[in-house]
């Protein structure tokens, strides 16, 4: 099966600091992929070369099979690569309608089209099966924290996205809200999408991926079925970048 996104040899530095080192990754449509990795492992670098933000020094980024050139959000937009950042980047005094569609606004003429916006608002929401906000006119300030990642997410897949990638978004959540954000990530994998999961919380990490990757220092420790591997297992590819045959060898992808 051909990876949905897929990166090659993925080098990235700031000054004589090199962050990634030769990083392979790949996410499959249809599935969540957890990238996990201890706070500096480089997580956020690699998603920010893959969403444009930051250039890579060296490498190659595929999508659908094909190789890209993502020089810039835009471009990874474009692709259909969307990023649900842990700020959420939402806006307090808008409403549901009004943050999904901020930046992309639909227009009638000179006013916005907000019929139309309303609509497929409610349409995104519904294909997702939320059923936990009242109104799509509701302003974000008056929402739950589950229900915020609810609509970031939302907006991630209102514009035809191919791939999702989600960092943290459970992290500040009650047990009831997680479960709910959880049960959201499993049906965007169902309905085709590759979604990329961030997460430092392995219980998440094993209630709903198929496969995990594990970054160590920079390095791409090892990518495999979650159903093949065990929770001590990924906390030893974590902390140490191996675990038993698996992981990396002396410093170097075996």
């Amino acid at each position: 099966m051909t990876p949905l996104l897929e990166v090659r040899g993925i080098d990235k530095s700031f000054g004589p600091v090199k962050v990634l080192h030769e990083v392979e990754f790949s996410a499959y449509a249809g599935e969540v992929t957890a990238l996990v990795g201890d706070n500096g492992a480089g997580k956020s670098t690699l998603v920010k070369c893959v969403g444009g933000i930051y250039p890579i020094d060296a490498g190659e980024i595929f999508f659908d099979g094909s190789q890209v050139q993502v020089h810039s959000p835009r471009d990874a937009g474009e692709l259909g690569i969307e990023i649900v950042y842990q700020d959420l980047a939402l806006c307090d005094n808008l409403d549901i309608v009004q943050n999904m569609f901020l930046g992309r606004e639909r227009k009638s003429g000179l006013l916005l089209d907000e019929d139309s916006m309303e609509e497929l608002a409610e349409q995104t929401l519904s294909s997702l099966s939320v059923r936990t906000v009242k109104s799509i006119r509701q302003q974000v300030s008056s929402l739950s924290g589950g229900q915020r990642q609810t609509v970031a997410i939302a907006k991630a897949v209102l514009w035809n996205s191919k791939v999702v990638i989600l960092d943290e978004p459970t992290a500040a959540l009650g047990v009831a809200q997680t479960a709910q954000v959880l049960e959201l990530v499993r049906r965007l994998a169902d309905t085709g999408l590759a979604v990329v999961l961030i997460s430092h919380n392995m219980n998440d990490v094993f209630a709903v991926s198929d496969r995990i990757a594990a970054l160590y220092l920079g390095r791409m420790a090892a990518q495999v079925k979650t159903a093949d591997v065990t929770h001590p297992q990924v906390v030893e590819l974590i902390t140490s970048g191996r675990s038993g045959d698996l992981g990396l060898k002396n410093g170097v992808t075996p």
